[in-house]
């Protein structure tokens, strides 16, 4: 075995090292008294990684093509090192906190585990390889989700986690073994290069697509995500919405393209329904919530269905838009849940919808930092997330002509997605009207926020600003994008 292989997976030698770091000094350090310079050194350590998978990374293969990667990944994997990067920032208070303070290491831990079964799943070449990085994304996550176990709602959700996620990899892995079966190997390129539409093998695909669904939480596949949501500490909680599903969707739409272009019709119709349907219902049960952790859950759905968009227009306009919308989606979302995580924090644990009913008359600052974020979202110019939404729309129709079927349902697709946009406008505002129009008695008091919230939200704040504006951030994804 040629060991100079491991040299070709410098993120995720990066990332073990990280991990390797804060497992001993953590270890080392007494947890009795206050360690102030923990999470600094643990940001710090992040951030390192993030501007290593930003560097122009050459395109390796090792392990008999196993591990696959290329600048699209790449940029990905920074994407998702940036996305990590914040919520280690804008978890300190809460980690800090006398319940939670003996568990800061293993969450710091837990976070980079993940990470790294997310970069080994992007970065597969081969059916077995990405069913291990998946398991190792999806377990660690679980851990997380469980990390709050003085409340009840944490072990429920994450119950419901692990039992989803296993039940979601059975079905993907039957669906695996009957592609074994009908092309006797698992790499990707030699099942691309035998794959017929034969009974088996479109059988094999749709179980492969319905198991990696739940782990988008695409509908019908989202039962699981609005009690996992609302069980799981905040900060787990925006984790699990931004890095887990753009790195989930962005090995979706590599297998799609590397495995099954000779189903192209087929998986296109798949995914035209599952779209419409994630972001029709997620926008119908949105507007119905009155706690803000779930309604961001529905929120979360319909934004996977906008993601999934990106997945069935030409390839090099899809990869960019998905990548792009990723990457403003990571800072608009953080952005949100910061909010929310301060809130909860100082306002006894809750995250009622009322309890925001004037919250601009205490505390002004918080609330147009999470109205700018929620605009985003919603796609309201000129914020990045009409930038981004604008991108999928055109990856959506690209490469389609209305002579064909497949063409034809690309377009009324997109104006389905466009239609529920209106739909997402109006309850993303219901919260707006909430803190600056709904009067109530007793707002919530006035507070301080700590310094790694204001950090977080001052970076997440400046993406969601720059990334619509700065047009060297496309530029750079779209570079990348030219194969995966």
């Amino acid at each position: 075995m040629n060991y100079s292989q491991f040299l070709y997976m410098i993120p995720e030698a990066m990332l073990v090292t990280v991990m390797i770091v804060v497992f001993i000094a953590d270890f080392a350090s007494d947890k009795d008294v206050h360690r102030g310079w923990f999470n600094p050194f643990v940001c710090l350590c992040f951030g390192v990684l993030t501007l290593i998978c930003a560097l122009p990374l050459e395109p390796k293969s090792a392990f008999g093509d196993m591990y696959v990667t290329s600048t699209s990944v790449n940029v990905m994997k920074a994407i998702l090192s940036l996305a990590s990067l914040i919520v280690v920032i804008m978890s300190r208070q809460w980690i800090s906190r006398k319940e939670s303070k003996d568990r800061e290491g293993e969450f710091y831990f837990l976070v980079a585990s993940t990470l790294l079964g997310m970069f080994m799943m992007m970065s597969a070449g081969h059916f077995l390889m990405f069913y291990l990085g998946l398991e190792m994304a999806s377990i660690p996550m679980a851990c997380l989700v469980a990390l709050d176990k003085h409340r009840n709602n944490s072990a429920e959700g994450a119950a419901k986690y692990i039992l989803t996620a296993a039940f979601s990899s059975g079905v993907m892995l039957f669906g695996v073994s009957l592609l074994y079966g009908a092309c006797g190997t698992l790499y990707f390129a030699d099942v691309a290069e035998k794959l017929t539409a034969t009974p088996l093998v479109v059988m094999g695909m749709v179980f492969f697509f319905s198991g990696l669904g739940f782990k988008i939480s695409l509908v019908p596949f989202h039962f699981w995500t609005a009690d996992t949501y609302e069980g799981a500490p905040t900060v787990v909680t925006g984790y699990l919405s931004v890095a887990s599903k753009g790195a989930a969707a962005f090995t979706f739409m590599a297998i799609l393209f590397k495995v099954f272009p000779a189903l192209s019709t087929e998986w296109h119709y798949f995914l035209y329904i599952v779209i419409v349907l994630s972001i029709t219902v997620a926008n119908l049960f949105a507007i119905r919530q009155k706690d803000l952790k779930r309604f961001m859950a529905f929120s979360s759905i319909s934004q996977a269905g906008y993601i999934m968009l990106a997945v069935t227009g030409e390839q090099t306009m899809g990869i960019t838009a998905l990548s792009f919308y990723v990457l403003v989606y990571v800072v608009a979302n953080l952005s949100v849940f910061s909010v929310i995580s301060v809130v909860e924090q100082n306002n006894g644990g809750t995250t009622n919808m009322d309890s925001y009913d004037g919250f601009y008359t205490t505390n002004p600052k918080l609330s147009f930092l999470m109205t700018l974020a929620l605009f985003s979202l919603a796609g309201i110019p000129p914020f990045a997330g009409m930038f981004s939404k604008f991108f999928v729309f055109m990856a959506g129709v690209s490469g389609h002509t209305f002579d064909t079927t497949v063409g034809a349902l690309a377009y009324i697709v997109v104006f389905v997605a466009l239609v529920n946009t209106v739909v997402s406008l109006y309850y993303y505002l219901l919260i707006v009207k909430a803190m600056y129009i709904k009067k109530t008695e007793t707002p919530l008091p006035t507070f301080r926020s700590d310094v790694n919230t204001k950090l977080a939200l001052a970076l997440c704040t400046a993406g969601i600003v720059a990334f619509g504006v700065f047009s060297c951030i496309y530029e750079w994804i779209y570079t990348a994008a030219d194969h995966l």
